[in-house]
């Protein structure tokens, strides 16, 4: 039996006329038919979409020499599926954007934390009394950033927590809706690959300040200002980025891409695994930066966490596999 055949067999098993098959498959009504007259043949994400509406496998769907249908069991759990509406996307599309400047904001601000804390002991270079005003001030402003982006993370997460569904649920979006995302990413492609190179020059910029020292003099004044305009341009980057990426995101997660795939969603360990892994890179890096007083060298190592952070993840699955 061929996935045609298959195909009218299922939706006539589950009382469903071409038109209802096609809106819950988010496609037109003349693909299924054309589909179901053996014309053209569904790409594989409509076949793994359909093998979870009949509850069959795929292998049953694509191998014409299985004849029988070979259908699969799912816990109450894994079956329920979140439909999405055409109000509800465009509500979260909204807010999402809305919020990505203030996160976007709020990064910068934690980049920008230790700024006056080095240039203050750069300082103390013409005048050492004032060692300890400067410690003062510059722990002030360090806090007084930290608070104020901690402030804004936790109100961004309060407010687009309702949709946090998005990110770990499977869900299914009304007729329409799927159209409607990939229009307004298409939309926004350009800008988001904008933003990527904005940001990513800025980080460039950011560290070849750093090797303008030695031609201004390697004074601790100089070496402080220069680090002070690395960590300046390093937050307008992340600005840049972290807003792009977060927009960009919220298309992924209606679209069920990238990092919100269903595989993904059900990935557990790697959450636990990002969490846990980038909370001691900040212990790391604070506890570093606390005792030794250099800022200018401690940041290394969120470029090191970076790198090794694939690798990391890459070990985690490879683990999984094996078990």
């Amino acid at each position: 039996m061929i996935l045609a055949d298959k195909i009218i067999e299922e939706r006539k098993k589950n009382g469903w006329s071409q038109e209802e098959l096609a809106e819950k498959l988010d496609v037109s009504r003349q693909s299924v038919s054309k589909w179901e007259g053996a014309q053209s043949t569904p790409d594989l994400q409509k076949i793994l979409k359909m093998s979870e509406l009949f509850g069959v496998s795929t292998d049953y769907l694509l191998k014409d020499d299985m004849e029988n249908a070979e259908y699969v069991e799912t816990s109450e759990e894994e079956g329920s599926v979140r439909k999405i509406s055409m109000e509800e996307a465009n509500a979260f599309l909204e807010l999402n954007k809305k919020l990505a400047t203030g996160t976007a904001l709020a990064t910068a601000l934690a980049v920008l934390c230790p700024v006056c804390l080095i240039f203050m002991a750069g300082m103390t270079e013409y005048d050492p009394n004032m060692e300890n005003v400067a410690v003062s001030l510059g722990m002030i402003w360090l806090f007084a950033f930290i608070a104020a982006a901690v402030s804004i993370f936790i109100m961004n997460g309060m407010k687009i927590s309702k949709y946090e569904y998005l990110e770990k649920e499977m869900i299914e979006t009304a007729y329409g809706v799927s159209g409607m995302v990939k229009d307004k990413k298409e939309k926004y492609a350009e800008k988001h690959i904008r933003n990527i190179i904005a940001g990513v020059v800025l980080c460039i910029i950011g560290v070849i300040a750093i090797f303008q020292i030695p031609l201004l003099g390697d004074t601790d004044f100089i070496g402080a200002s220069m680090v002070c305009i690395m960590f300046l341009f390093e937050a307008a980057g992340a600005f840049f980025l972290v807003k792009t990426s977060c927009i960009q995101s919220g298309f992924d997660k209606l679209l069920q891409e990238d990092d919100y795939t269903p595989e993904k969603k059900k990935d557990k360990v790697s959450g636990v695994i990002s969490t846990v892994y980038w909370l001691l890179a900040t212990a790391v890096f604070l506890v570093w930066s606390f005792i030794t007083n250099s800022w200018e060298i401690t940041w290394i190592v969120w470029a090191v966490a970076g790198v090794l952070y694939p690798a990391v993840l890459g070990i985690a699955k490879l683990i999984k596999s094996k078990k």
